[in-house]
């Protein structure tokens, strides 16, 4: 991607961001029973994103509390916390590490992240397609900037294989679980482009 690119990202400020957590879900959904999704979301994390002069040299580092999962039923909840799931006694937090950067075809404002995800002290390689919201001031003085981004992992990669079969076949829980985050970052430090 040449820096020419980076002119047509609409606002677009290099720096050092945090992640605003009153204004960001991290949310995932699974397959239930084979005939619906379920929703959750883990409510404690944080994350920094260093945006660089050039997208694809960016970076994002992101720590997300497991027991502050929240799918809306409290006996769901804790039957993810237990050591079937989550093992958040053992395992209580969620790491991602950002290791590059793709643009996804002539598209500016959409990239490939590929990343290592460890869940239950097991590391994995993921991509997530990231879209770019916007830059833009804020009431405050402040300067922000937004992504949606999506994804898919398997649960068993992760050492969560417990599940029940359903009568004439399938099963309760899906192994896939589709990630679902939508991210507003604050400003924390500027950095001059050359």
């Amino acid at each position: 991607m040449s820096s020419g690119t980076v002119a047509t990202i609409t606002g677009y400020k290099v720096g050092t961001w945090e992640v605003d957590p009153i204004h960001t879900e991290v949310g995932f959904s699974v397959r239930h029973m084979m005939v619906s999704n379920v929703r959750g979301r883990f409510l404690k994390f944080g994350a920094a994103i260093v945006i660089a002069e050039n997208p694809v040299d960016s970076m994002v580092t992101a720590t997300i509390d497991m027991a502050s999962v929240d799918t809306g039923n409290e006996q769901r909840d804790n039957d993810l916390r237990s050591a079937g799931f989550f093992d958040v006694a053992t395992y209580p937090t969620m790491t991602f590490r950002s290791s590059g950067i793709r643009p996804i075809s002539d598209e500016d404002e959409k990239f490939l992240l590929d990343g290592d995800l460890t869940i239950r002290g097991i590391t994995q390689s993921v991509t997530l397609e990231v879209q770019i919201g916007g830059f833009g001031p804020d009431p405050f003085g402040g300067t922000r900037v937004g992504f949606s981004a999506t994804g898919e992992i398997k649960r068993s990669d992760f050492g969560m294989t417990g599940n029940m079969l359903i009568e004439g076949g399938g099963v309760v829980i899906a192994d896939k679980v589709r990630i679902n985050l939508e991210i507003e970052a604050v400003l924390k430090t500027e950095t001059s482009s050359s």
